[in-house]
């Protein structure tokens, strides 16, 4: 045993074990390898840039509770803008009434004819009036509530959509009013004056109900400025691609008739004078939402191809 212990040192001692190599050992390329240039690293897409980016985004993000109490601060402040609109039209609430009964009474004053209504209660004549009132400050408070509700939206959108609603909302306001107005200025005598002259015709009497006439005028009002829309929803339509400019050139004759159908429903009067007189409009509106939808959408499209190169 001692001559062994004695020869030990001839022993060999075993061979250290390699260090493990890491992950990103293995996949490094080797030294002697030849220097390849390396893909570049992809760009962020512009939505995620968007969305990293609160003045992009709108403002900062907010949780469920924030987002309910905000819209209930903007619900509460279009109610009081609402009740003060009101407050102004109870005071002017005569001359309204005077204002939407004018087309007809100065028709039936021309024509030698009694132009008052007639009530079946007691209690119509305060439920007409509150009723005109209401719309009329719905009308005087709809820039009021609609910039509330815009507040509240916002916060949601990016740039570029509030940029469209900022073009879009008041674009549309005006051709809503353009519509009614028209209806009011340039409709209603003859279309008034052709009903009269056909009850003239059978011999028939009118007795209108007060209720009944504000309800007819109210209405076709509204969708006289519902009409006048069309420019606005051609414009649309092309923005998102569902329709061409050329296409919109093609189905002209189409649309014409399209247009005439719809003058027909939409008129009251079965005169064909009125329903051209509405038809006429809205073909000239088509014919401007052709001619915005190739400026705002296809111009400038072959503007940015040209400048991408």
């Amino acid at each position: 045993m001692d001559d062994l212990s004695d020869h030990d040192d001839l022993i060999p001692e075993p061979a250290p074990e390699p260090p493990e190599a890491s992950p990103a050992a293995e996949l490094a390329p080797p030294a002697d390898a030849p220097d390849y240039p390396q893909p570049a690293r992809p760009l962020a897409r512009m939505d995620e840039a968007d969305e990293d980016d609160p003045e992009e985004a709108g403002g900062p993000r907010m949780s469920l509770g924030e987002h309910l109490e905000e819209l209930r601060r903007r619900l509460i402040w279009a109610i009081v803008g609402l009740a003060v609109a009101m407050g102004v039209t109870l005071w002017w609430g005569n001359w309204l009434l005077t204002f939407l009964r004018k087309p007809f009474d100065d028709i039936m004053r021309s024509l030698h004819k009694d132009p008052d209504f007639i009530t079946q209660t007691l209690v119509e004549p305060v439920s007409i009036y509150f009723q005109v009132c209401l719309v009329a400050g719905l009308v005087l408070a709809a820039p009021w509530i609609c910039w509330q509700l815009w507040k509240f939206v916002a916060a949601g959108l990016y740039k570029r959509e509030r940029r469209y609603v900022y073009f879009s909302v008041p674009f549309s306001a005006a051709l809503f009013v353009t519509g009614a107005l028209f209806f009011m200025f340039v409709m209603a005598e003859p279309m008034y004056r052709f009903l009269i002259w056909f009850a003239d015709q059978i011999n028939v009497r009118m007795m209108l109900r007060l209720d009944d006439y504000i309800d007819f005028v109210t209405w076709t009002m509204v969708v006289f400025g519902l009409c006048f829309q069309l420019p606005l929803a051609v414009l649309v339509l092309a923005k998102v691609g569902l329709v061409s400019v050329k296409s919109l050139n093609k189905y002209r004759r189409h649309v014409v008739v399209a247009v005439l159908v719809v003058a027909a429903i939409v008129t009251p009067s079965p005169s064909p004078l009125d329903q051209l007189m509405l038809a006429i409009p809205m073909q000239l509106l088509y014919e401007l939402g052709v001619l915005l939808a190739w400026l705002l959408v296809e111009r400038k499209a072959r503007r940015e191809e040209i400048a991408a190169g």
